[in-house]
């Protein structure tokens, strides 16, 4: 039978890279039994008897956060056979309050102080044998991202396990406190086990009804809790929290020594610049526009586009089509089954494939800025600036998440604990430019605007823009209106990023996109060779020579006149209507279809610019700009509707999410296509052109409007609390 050992730590405390550390490739992720909060387990290395799940990163044991109840619901039911409390050795007071916590559960813990690297770098000091002896648990030091002493906190770990017995925790509340305790221990049903009944006093203390309703008997020890809020003056689960914080304080004095306390530490030194309130806003745009440069530029720093340059001209302009070509004249293949082949499956999937450099580079340069610890730097600014607009600062991070894809960026809103901001979190994290979405960029970027970088940074800055001007409207009416959650969140401290942590991030972002194009990506585009491929013609069911008299043109142009207003006219019309409606598939396929559709008749020359020519000739700039506009922030892929439809868990809520998606990018394209064409003399003025201007009135409107609802709505709270 397999040891259990559970992984617990604050965020951003060195967890995940223990874990990845310890458990390597033996690693399996899903979903926890009956919620959407992520689990992973894995095997020790070395050691197959052992298994190690990483519990989602929590500040404490208190069911505040659906993280919180996972975590708990899993230490009290599944009784893991040790913990290893990761504990971010430079944030040691703050850490420590969820380590008092685990020690209450009867469970044999071993506290990991992580990041001693730093602390040691810092001059400071931590008495490792006070702190152990004051806990009353196993204590080691360890740097989770250097790898050193992982493995002897995991061999202790493994060795208590197997020994099977845990000490009683150490400390001890104020004898106030305590004399409550005992009355209510002497109190608890008897189906209790007696190394979880001090751990079950503390929560009845705390009037947790989240673990009293699971009771059996709930004690009567209301009178005695409430005498002890009398004297004590505060409510029980405050007159806990200070009792845990006294207790680490003294902690803290006995076996942590500061070299220097006025001293400012390296990092925050950094933050004093990358967070200040002036310069924080335009380092971090310039921070994304180098970002976006380096991976999709047309610069000599843009290595993403010279890699993506490559395998278009030569990868898949040159090196396969011809392998594939002379394997078929080998075996003698060629007619239809030829076409479907080079045609069909080679052109479609490698004019997605073809941008995997600059989504690898995009993916490496987001997660060195992540790894190094900027990004929860990002989450803080625009906290800043999400709250001004009544969205909550935790609704940045879905949408950091997401940059690499929409899937997992709209499951990241699941630690959002209102459920108006989770839903307007989720209904507008799908605007943001995933991974999935930078072909298109790049593809138009290319094509009409001489790869210019800022494009793709426009791309970026319009899916933000997107959502602020969605959390301003959306919270206006009744159903999102109210305070946004409040922004808790641990600054880690700076430092140099991991290479295997880097790389993995990379890979596992980089192949899923490469995953997609090697499945649904490829059975769409022998969908997209046939329907294109062959049509009517004069009656009569055949090949055809020119697309336009496809199946795949009727069929847009059955439909294409819904996006004339967007400047979606002339032969283009279909394509660019088919394409985005293939991308509802996958984001990725709007660059497949237009690599089907213009490599019917002809290769890409080997500097790849015959697509990009055939686009230019149909597309103008504004007409192009407004195609890219729609597409980034209509509905996304069918993966990412799904997880909405997950998170949302509601139809009609779920249709409501995709519908304003698509109406906010139709409306939004319309404006930028007939206003900016009326600017530049490109369009003139006609009926849509007015509608146009409503349109922004009405947005200009709805951005201005007083917060009615907002105020409606606390009104009623007042009027419900007086009754």
């Amino acid at each position: 039978m397999a040891v259990k050992i559970a992984l617990a730590g604050n965020p951003n405390s060195g967890k995940t890279t223990l874990f990845n550390a310890l458990t390597g490739s033996n690693q399996f992720v899903g979903n926890w039994p009956g919620v959407t909060v992520e689990k992973k387990e894995g095997r020790l290395k070395d050691q197959k008897d052992v298994m190690i799940t990483d519990l989602p990163g929590i500040y404490s044991l208190s069911p505040y956060t659906l993280e919180e109840v996972v975590a708990r619901n899993y230490l009290i039911h599944e009784r893991p056979e040790a913990i290893l409390n990761i504990v971010d050795g430079t944030n040691l007071e703050r850490n420590l309050y969820l380590t008092t916590q685990l020690l209450e559960l009867g469970i044999p813990v071993v506290v990991a102080v992580n990041m001693i690297d730093v602390v040691n770098k810092n001059g400071d000091l931590i008495d490792t044998q006070q702190l152990a002896k004051a806990l009353g648990c196993e204590v080691v030091t360890i740097s989770a991202l250097k790898q050193t002493g992982i493995q002897e906190a995991a061999a202790l770990a493994v060795k208590l396990a197997k020994q099977g017995q845990a000490l009683p925790p150490a400390h001890r509340f104020s004898p106030k406190v305590e004399k409550v305790l005992d009355a209510i221990l002497s109190q608890l049903p008897a189906e209790i086990p007696s190394e979880m009944q001090r751990f079950y006093a503390i929560k009845l203390f705390e009037r947790d009804d989240k673990i009293t309703a699971k009771m059996n008997t709930v004690p009567d020890v209301g009178a005695l809790i409430q005498k002890a809020e009398d004297e004590l003056d505060d409510d029980a689960e405050s007159i806990i929290t200070n009792e845990r914080y006294n207790y680490i304080g003294s902690i803290i004095h006995q076996c942590y020594t500061k070299k220097n306390q006025s001293r400012m530490s390296v990092s925050d030194k950094i933050d004093s610049i990358v967070t200040n309130r002036w310069l924080a806003l335009p380092i971090f745009i310039l921070v994304m526009a180098l970002v976006y440069a380096i991976s999709m530029g047309g610069w000599s720093i843009s290595i993403g586009t010279l890699g993506t340059d490559w395998a278009n001209d030569v990868l898949f302009g040159e090196w396969v089509p011809g392998a594939v070509d002379a394997f078929l004249q080998t075996m003698g293949v060629g007619g239809w089954l030829a076409s479907l082949i080079q045609d069909g499956m080679v052109a479609g999937v490698g004019a997605v494939l073809g941008f995997v450099p600059q989504m690898l580079v995009l993916f490496f340069l987001l997660c060195i800025l992540e790894d190094i610890g900027y990004m929860a730097r990002i989450a803080f600014i625009m906290d800043r600036i999400f709250r001004r607009f009544g969205l909550s600062g935790k609704s940045f991070i879905p949408m950091l998440v997401a940059t690499g894809c929409g899937v997992p960026g709209i499951m990241a809103s699941r630690t959002i604990e209102q459920d108006r901001d989770r839903k307007m979190t989720i209904m507008t994290t799908g605007f943001i430019p995933c991974g999935a979405k930078m072909p298109i960029i790049g593809l138009f970027a290319g094509a009409l605007f001489n790869n210019s970088a800022w494009v793709a940074t426009s791309a970026y800055f319009i899916g933000v823009a997107a959502v602020i001007v969605s959390g301003i409207i959306l919270k206006k009416f009744k159903m999102f209106a109210g305070d946004p959650a409040p922004f808790v969140m641990e600054l880690p401290a700076y430092h140099i990023p991991s290479a295997s942590n880097v790389l993995r991030g990379t890979w596992e972002r980089g192949w899923s996109f490469i995953k997609r194009a090697g499945t649904i990506i490829l059975l769409s585009s022998i969908v997209l060779w046939f329907l294109q491929g062959y049509g009517f013609v004069d009656g009569v069911f055949q090949a055809v020579e020119d697309n336009n008299s496809s199946l795949l043109a009727l069929i847009g142009n059955a439909v294409s006149w819904i996006f004339y207003p967007l400047g979606w006219i002339g032969d283009m019309a279909w394509k660019a209507t088919v394409a985005t409606v293939t991308g509802l598939i996958a984001k990725e396929e709007v660059v497949n279809t237009f690599g089907v559709l213009y490599h019917y008749s002809g290769e890409l020359s080997e500097a790849g610019n015959e697509i990009w020519t055939l686009i230019a000739a149909d597309f103008t700039a504004l007409s192009a700009y407004s195609f890219m506009i729609f597409n980034l922030l209509c509905a996304p892929c069918f993966a990412a509707m799904g997880a909405i439809k997950r998170e949302m868990n509601n139809s009609k809520w779920t249709l409501g999410a995709i519908g304003y998606m698509c109406g906010f990018a139709y409306v939004i394209a319309m404006i930028v296509y007939q206003i900016g064409g009326l600017i530049t003399g490109e369009t003139p003025f006609t009926i849509f052109t007015v509608i146009a201007m409503v349109l922004l009135a009405a947005l200009v409107y709805l951005l201005i409007r007083p917060y009615k609802e907002s105020r409606t709505l606390e009104v009623e709270l007042k009027e419900t609390a007086k009754v």
